[in-house]
């Protein structure tokens, strides 16, 4: 649900090795899809499915085995909508989306039960309509049960993914790795979006590089507040991890604002913020960027 960048890449690997995956798509991504297939280009691993099934509907599916919930947030309600159909008795939702509260809405909708945690880091873009670029290395899929526990549906999706090529693993503290991203995430597409640059610059400068981790720093502290097991230095740690990217790396936050498209600044700095404030903290960083770029929020301008 959502192939674009996350959705598309996965979905196509998932159906290059012969799992049967409907893309949901829109505008002109889905003509391309139907009309030419969907092409993976850039990295070690190029192909192209000249024949795969795209649909704007979802109801048309009928109930699915997995759902990959991959659309930009603001989308979350009106896509939870959407899939309802496709949610059966035995249907696996697992949310690929940016933040950590991105599970609520959708254990809300179908029932905790219905859900497993997912998180990935993925550089790559859609280039042009049907085809998805990488645009660096970086590749890992997570998921895991909310309780810690095995589960049949987790080993099968598991085995999917390994068998599709895919860098997957699974996690004992799905909970955990979805904040271990959420920080590397906010400080990326923080500074990224408001300073409109890669993060190479970023990381080289000492006084960028600073606000860097400041920002990063803020979220362990949240987080740790809310009671996730980070340890106090993982924004170093982070910071670490920052080092060994592409210097051309950049966040799909900073490419959203570059195209005058709509922002997830809300569930990201904005839900720092936020999730700070519940927990009686002051996240000056965060806010500075949520106040920098809610201007540009709702896109093309437009107040937030």
């Amino acid at each position: 649900m959502g192939a674009g960048a996350v959705g598309g890449y996965f979905g196509a690997c998932l159906a290059r090795s012969g799992a049967d995956v409907v893309f949901v798509a829109r505008g002109a991504h889905l003509a391309a899809l139907r009309e030419h297939g969907i092409a993976v280009e850039g990295g070690a691993a190029q192909f192209h499915l000249n024949r795969i099934e795209a649909v704007e509907d979802p109801t048309t599916i009928g109930a699915v085995d997995l759902i990959l919930f991959a659309v930009k947030l603001w989308d979350t309600d009106a896509a939870i909508e959407r899939i309802r159909p496709n949610v059966g008795p035995h249907t696996t939702v697992v949310s690929l989306q940016n933040g950590v509260l991105k599970d609520d809405d959708l254990a809300a909708a179908f029932g905790p039960q219905r859900l497993m945690g997912g998180v990935c880091y993925l550089s790559a873009v859609v280039a042009r309509p049907g085809v998805i670029s990488r645009t660096g290395p970086l590749e890992r899929l997570v998921f895991g049960e909310f309780d810690g526990g095995p589960s049949a549906r987790a080993a099968q999706f598991l085995e999917a993914c390994l068998k599709a090529g895919i860098a997957a693993e699974l996690s004992r503290n799905i909970r955990r790795d979805i904040w271990e991203k959420f920080v590397f995430l906010v400080g990326l597409s923080g500074t990224t979006a408001t300073m409109r640059s890669t993060i190479g610059p970023i990381r080289a400068m000492a006084q960028t590089r600073a606000f860097l981790l400041d920002v990063m720093r803020e979220v362990v502290a949240v987080a740790r507040a809310h009671g996730v097991d980070l340890a106090s230095d993982y924004a170093e740690r982070r910071l670490e991890l920052i080092d060994r990217v592409d210097p051309g790396m950049t966040s799909s936050m900073h490419r959203d604002l570059e195209n005058g498209n709509r922002l997830e600044l809300r569930w990201l700095s904005g839900g720092v913020v936020a999730l700070g404030r519940a927990a009686g903290m002051a996240t000056p960083h965060n806010r500075a960027i949520a106040d920098i770029l809610t201007l540009h929020a709702d896109g093309a301008g437009k107040a937030g």
